[in-house]
């Protein structure tokens, strides 16, 4: 149920219905709106419970949530969700970038690439510290030493970091060097992971799983909203089909349908959800005016040499010049990339 508050209702009566909403058994999400406070009520039996919910001081009226997760839904909360970490604001008219190698590889390999990002106007940099990966022989990537780089490319450039946690044991852990938490896409219905994770109460980028609905993807983030961390961004990275052309197929009419359906701001993969580095600018263009809050790519100094994920990955030249471009969608759809204040403009 979503208890809607008075327009005008005073945080004594606010914090009132908490408490009774807590007295009944139920879970207490107070959402702080422009115009008006509503308290979404999660729990069993929560219908014979209304009449006595919509006598309390207050309250304007109480009404059902219709959509299987509570939280996300804009049911709860009409207005878009921006979920703010430095520099990176992702939601409503803010698009942010985020960009940088698969995996950590080398100090040198990721001050330069924090540096060409940067440069180029992205705002956050990502890269893999831990690498779930489908073969145990592969690269699984330079764990916390990996994690050391990343704050340190954080220090030189003042760009917010975002990597990838994969295991519940591992989150305070990577929560101590990361400003955003990933949850890949084999995790995306991890559920101890997620709660983990929402915990830190750090923002966290969520993946959809390549064979995951709409409804799974909104559920698995409820887990995270649950906790009480209402910064999760939803990440459309592709989904597994009968198509080969690509690696996976890229569905960007999942971007305007989940507007549709929750706050939450959707950042779009175009590296992932193609496979292909000549594909990944055009795709991430389309994801702007399809109305994407952020674009994560994969750029890396030498993507001839990386140690994954090399033939999706952007050369620095490439990343510029996609951003560019990506500028121009923006300025054409009426929103903003949003600008690293540390970059000086020409």
């Amino acid at each position: 149920m979503i208890v809607v508050m008075k327009r005008g209702a005073t945080p004594e009566e606010i914090q009132h219905m908490i408490r009774r909403v807590e007295e009944l058994g139920l879970k207490a999400h107070p959402i702080y709106g422009t115009e008006r406070t509503v308290i979404a009520a999660i729990g069993e039996k929560r219908d014979e419970y209304r009449q006595s919910l919509e006598s309390g001081p207050g309250v304007a009226e109480v009404v059902p949530i219709l959509a299987p997760y509570k939280v996300a839904s804009r049911e709860v909360k009409p207005e878009s969700t921006v979920v703010r970490c430095g520099s990176l604001a992702v939601g409503n008219s803010h698009i942010g970038m985020i960009a940088g190698p698969c995996s950590v590889e080398s100090e040198e390999q990721m001050i330069s690439t924090a540096r060409a990002v940067k440069r180029a106007g992205g705002t956050a940099l990502r890269g893999g510290a831990f690498k779930p990966r489908t073969s145990p022989y592969a690269f699984q990537g330079m764990k916390e030493e990996g994690l050391k780089l990343l704050a340190a490319a954080r220090e030189e450039t003042g760009l917010v970091v975002v990597t990838e946690v994969v295991a519940a044991e591992d989150t305070d852990l990577v929560a101590r060097y990361a400003d955003v938490l990933q949850i890949g896409a084999r995790n995306m219905q991890n559920y101890r992971l997620l709660e983990s994770a929402g915990q830190t109460h750090k923002p966290v980028l969520l993946k959809r799983g390549a064979a995951a609905t709409m409804d799974e993807l909104l559920l698995a983030a409820e887990y995270i909203l649950d906790t009480g961390n209402p910064n999760v961004m939803l990440c459309e990275r592709g989904i597994r089909t009968f198509e080969s052309h690509t690696r996976f197929t890229l569905p960007l009419a999942s971007v305007p349908y989940l507007h549709e359906r929750t706050h939450l701001p959707v950042v779009v993969d175009p590296s992932h959800g193609t496979g292909h580095s000549s594909l990944v600018t055009p795709m991430a263009c389309a994801a702007i005016a399809a109305g994407a809050d952020g674009v994560i790519v994969e750029v890396h100094p030498n993507p001839e040499m990386a140690l994954s994920d090399g033939y999706q990955s952007l050369t620095f030249e490439q990343f510029g010049h996609m951003m560019a471009l990506c500028r121009k969608m923006a300025d054409a759809m009426g929103r903003q990339i949003t600008i690293n204040e540390s970059v000086k403009k020409p």
